[in-house]
C-alpha cells in the first residue's frame, strides 16, 4: 500500500492556514484527529474521518486557535503533539518562546512553560508511565525538561555546544531520550542519571585514523535538524545539513552506514519527517524541497519522490492504521497521500497473462517454483 501512495483526488484537508504549516501530529489512540500548526501560530484540529461516507470528502477543521484567539502563539508554532495517552490534551511550542499545554475541550492552556529562547522542537514519550516530562530543544545548547506533574521545568540536560533543533524520546525505553543539535551532535541520554549523556553518536564508529580529533563524535559535518526512532525502538534516523541521512542502531550507538544518497536539505530549523509502522520493509518520507522523498529504512533504495506541493515541504506525518500519509507546506497546504486501488484482476484472465512490467519489484514474489526449472 505505502509504495502506491499517490495525492489523492478524493480527499482534501480543510485549507485553514494562510501561511506555511509547520508541523502535523494525528492522535495514536484512534488516528482520528489531526493537529497542524503555522509559520502565523495559528493551530488547527482536523477530523480525519469521512463523516459523509461519499467516496469524495473534506477532512474538516473542526477548531482552530486562530489570530483571534487570546492565547495565540505569537509567533511560528514548530511542534504540535497530543498527549499520547487521550485526546483531551495536546501541546504546542513556538518561536514565542513557549510551551503550552491546552485542554482540548476548552481550547484553554492549562499551562504555559516560557524559555529564555527559541524553541525549536519539543517531545512526550509515546510509552512512558512512570514520568510526563516534555523534552524541549531551544536556542539553548542545554535541553529542557518540563514536568508536566509538577508544572516545573528545572531539569537539564548539558553536553550540546550549539542549539538544539530536535528531540525524540525512544519509543521503547521511556527513560531514553535523543537530541540533535547545530553542533553535528546526536546524544542519547538516559534522564534518571545526574551525569548526563550515555553517548554521543559518531558516525566514524570510533575509527580516529579517519577523522582528526577535533572532528570525533559528530553524527554529521552540519547542523542535525531531525530525529526519528524506528517504530521498534532499535534504530534511530538522523538528519543533517551536510545533506545526509543516518541510521544508527539505538543500543550500540553504532553508524550502520546505510547509503541514502544525497538527501537535499536546507532548513534552517527543526525538519520533520516519518517512519512507517507495521509495514515490511519499513520506509521513511523525508520532505525534500517541494516533494516528499520515500526511502526504505534498512537499505537507501529511494523508491519515489511525492510531487504535489508548491514550495517547501516542512513536515509529514504516517497514519498506520490506514497507512496513509500527511503533508504540510510552506504552500499553506495539508495533502493527503493515499495507497491506489489496485485494479481487480477479472475473473477469467489469469494472472500469468498480464503484463507484468507494471509491478513494483517490492510486490513481486521471490519463490522458485521447482516445476520452472525442472
Amino acid at each position: 500500500r505505502v509504495l502506491s501512495l499517490e495525492l489523492n483526488k478524493d480527499r482534501d484537508v480543510e485549507r485553514i492556514h494562510g501561511s506555511g504549516v509547520n508541523t502535523l501530529d494525528i492522535e495514536p489512540v484512534e488516528g482520528r484527529y489531526m493537529l497542524s500548526g503555522g509559520s502565523d501560530g495559528v493551530i488547527v484540529l482536523y477530523d480525519l474521518e469521512n463523516l459523509s461516507r461519499k467516496p469524495s470528502y473534506t477532512c474538516k477543521a473542526l477548531f482552530s486557535v486562530g489570530r483571534s484567539h487570546p492565547d495565540v502563539h505569537k509567533f511560528s508554532v514548530e511542534t504540535v503533539q497530543w498527549y499520547p495517552h487521550d485526546t483531551g490534551m495536546f501541546t504546542s511550542s513556538s518561536f514565542d518562546k513557549t510551551l503550552k499545554i491546552w485542554d482540548t475541550n476548552t481550547l484553554q492552556p492549562a499551562d504555559i512553560f516560557h524559555f529564555e529562547g527559541t524553541v525549536y522542537s519539543h517531545h512526550m514519550s509515546p510509552v512512558a508511565t512512570k514520568h510526563c516530562l516534555i523534552a524541549v530543544g531551544t536556542k539553548s545548547p542545554k535541553v529542557q525538561l518540563c514536568d508536566l506533574k509538577s508544572g516545573s521545568s528545572s531539569h537539564i540536560l548539558q553536553g550540546h555546544r550549539q542549539e538544539v533543533l530536535a528531540v525524540s524520546w525512544s519509543p521503547r525505553h521511556e527513560y531514553i531520550l535523543a537530541t540533535g543539535s547545530a553542533d553535528g551532535r546526536v546524544k542519547l541520554w538516559d534522564v534518571r542519571r545526574a551525569s548526563g549523556c550515555l553517548s554521543t553518536l559518531d558516525q566514524h564508529n570510533g575509527e580516529k585514523s579517519k577523522a582528526s580529533s577535533e572532528a570525533a563524535n559528530t553524527a554529521h559535518n552540519g547542523r542535525v535538524n531531525g530525529l526519528c526512532y524506528t517504530n521498534d525502538g532499535l534504530h534511530l534516523l538522523t538528519i543533517g545539513t551536510d545533506d545526509r541521512m543516518r541510521l544508527w542502531n539505538s543500543s550500540t550507538g553504532e553508524n550502520t552506514l546505510v547509503n541514502y544518497g544525497k538527501v537535499c536539505n536546507e532548513s534552517r530549523k527543526g525538519l520533520k519527517f516519518a517512519i512507517s509502522c507495521g509495514c515490511n520493509p519499513e520506509f521513511a518520507f523525508v520532505p525534500y524541497g517541494s516533494t516528499i522523498a520515500v526511502y526504505t529504512v534498512f537499505t537507501g533504495e529511494l523508491i519515489t519522490m511525492l510531487r504535489g506541493h508548491y514550495s517547501t515541504v516542512n513536515c509529514c506525518v504516517f497514519q498506520p492504521h490506514f497507512q496513509e500519509l500527511y503533508s504540510g507546506s510552506k504552500d499553506c497546504n495539508i495533502l493527503a497521500w493515499i495507497p491506489a486501488p489496485r485494479e481487480a484482476v477479472p475473473d477469467d484472465i489469469s494472472e500469468k497473462s498480464l503484463p507484468q512490467q507494471h509491478l513494483n519489484p517490492a510486490y513481486e514474489d521471490a519463490w522458485s517454483s521447482s516445476d520452472d526449472e525442472g
